[in-house]
């Protein structure tokens, strides 16, 4: 295999024997023998189920690729191969390099241990040392964020603690090669988020397997895809080509009665005052589009100098007034409010909207609107930056805000505090939307010729 390349899968295939009756494993263990032995030809007590079908590809070292399909279409066996754990019927898998995998959720873990001794466990799997173990224990522990818990038993856990050290695990193990099925789907927003950010460091340094329903997220992530079928390779080249094609085939095969069932038409006029508009279609709509906003954090993943600290992050009414739901479509304001410990001559607050897998949404700061009038600020005051927009159409989903606050120029500054992740909501939308984000329309209208 070329150096170059990470894993080489040649004519993978997986075939299961599917019993339709426990006794019938015995017949065929007892029975082809004998009929063999009396000259009679052997007869088949199962029937055969081809997980893969001669599926071939390569994955070069330092690339992404993301494998979709839907369910039952092989991907977990693919990757169970890939990992060893399971053999194939016929093919081969070759691999370079430490492979670090977070297929099933809780697979690798022993339930009636502590997390403390699934950790040694797992990570000696792995192949590390306990000496190597014991000098990244603190860092496990403090990416998993499980606290206490790490001395319980493990089949106490929630599925998002067995996924936090799980993770925290592979992502400390130095593996040249990351496998990762759908467990991540069970995580909260802030873990989700936290596990794209260290995705997206690892892919500068090494090769990734990411399996998920999630389009967006390969066409995010991964330079190439596979997408698998009934077992066979469908389609492997560029995200972008695979994901669209997979999408269209998706819903060529279900049809839209669904969407089309869901979907009530209603008549929106256009006039000059488009938010009178908006506003009467939002509060008139049964279509909704709510928006549940949860409160400013400050545990969460932050970076900086730390010399002007965010004491507090809202999203508020038009007046600025904290609020803890809204709408889409409406207009919110944006409130980040700061301490400076030292003077502040050109202060840069900023913020970005971030989907659950921590793609950028939107964003923006307040250094152009400044750049010819820089507001300084005195050490040891107190100041609030303020945005306000109309809030797109959210697909239904969690979402966070990080926000940040730098003092320089747009390409020259110092950042004094970075909070990743300084407020969630979450949209509780009955809307049907396409993209990452919807707006709102000023005038939907249908004609008929003649």
């Amino acid at each position: 295999m070329s150096s170059e390349i990470s894993i080489k899968v040649e004519s993978l295939s997986k075939c299961y024997q599917i019993y339709e009756q426990p006794r019938d494993r015995l017949k065929q263990f007892v029975m082809p023998p004998l009929q063999r032995a009396m000259g009679q030809a052997a007869k088949q007590y199962f029937r055969e189920f081809w997980a893969l079908k001669d599926v071939s590809f390569e994955v070069r070292k330092g690339e992404t690729v993301g494998i979709i399909g839907r369910n039952g279409s092989g991907k977990s066996t693919l990757l169970q191969m890939i990992c060893g754990t399971l053999q194939p019927t016929s093919g081969s898998v070759t691999t370079s390099g430490r492979i670090a995998a977070l297929l099933e959720l809780g697979s690798g873990f022993n339930p009636e241990f502590s997390g403390r001794e699934n950790v040694y466990m797992n990570a000696g799997i792995l192949g590390l040392s306990k000496s190597e173990i014991d000098a990244r224990y603190d860092a496990i522990l403090e990416f998993a964020e499980i606290g206490e818990f790490i001395e319980q038993p493990v089949k106490t856990y929630s599925s998002g603690m067995y996924v936090r050290l799980a993770f925290a695990v592979i992502a400390n193990v130095d593996a040249d090669i990351l496998v990762i099925d759908e467990a991540l789907a069970v995580g909260d927003i802030f873990f989700t988020q936290k596990c794209m950010r260290f995705l997206a460091e690892f892919k500068k340094r090494g090769t990734i397997l990411f399996v998920t329903h999630d389009t967006n997220s390969v066409m995010s992530l991964c330079e190439r895809a596979v997408w698998l079928q009934a077992g066979d390779r469908k389609a492997y080249s560029d995200s972008k080509t695979v994901c669209q094609s997979y999408l269209a085939e998706y819903y060529a095969s279900s049809g839209s009665t669904q969407a089309v069932a869901e979907t009530k038409v209603h008549a929106v006029r256009a006039v000059e005052d488009y938010r009178d508009v908006r506003q009467d279609f939002i509060n008139a709509s049964v279509i909704r589009n709510d928006l549940e906003i949860f409160r400013f954090s400050d545990t969460g993943e932050k970076f900086g100098l730390s010399k002007a600290h965010v004491v507090d992050v809202y999203l508020g009414s038009e007046s600025g007034a904290p609020i803890s739901w809204f709408v889409g479509g409406e207009l919110v304001a944006l409130v980040v409010k700061i301490h400076a410990e030292i003077e502040l001559d050109q202060p840069i607050v900023g913020f970005l909207v971030k989907d659950k897998n921590g793609q950028h949404l939107f964003g923006d700061n307040t250094y152009l609107t400044y750049v010819d009038d820089a507001v300084s600020v005195s050490s040891g005051s107190d100041f609030a930056a303020t945005f306000k927009f109309r809030m797109p159409m959210m697909p239904a989903g969690d979402y966070t805000i990080g926000v940040a606050i730098a003092n320089g120029t747009q390409d020259n500054h110092v950042i004094h505090s970075w909070v990743h992740d300084a407020i969630a909501f979450k949209s509780h939308s009955t809307s049907v939307s396409t993209g990452l984000v919807g707006i709102p329309m000023i005038d939907i209208e249908l004609q008929k010729n003649g």
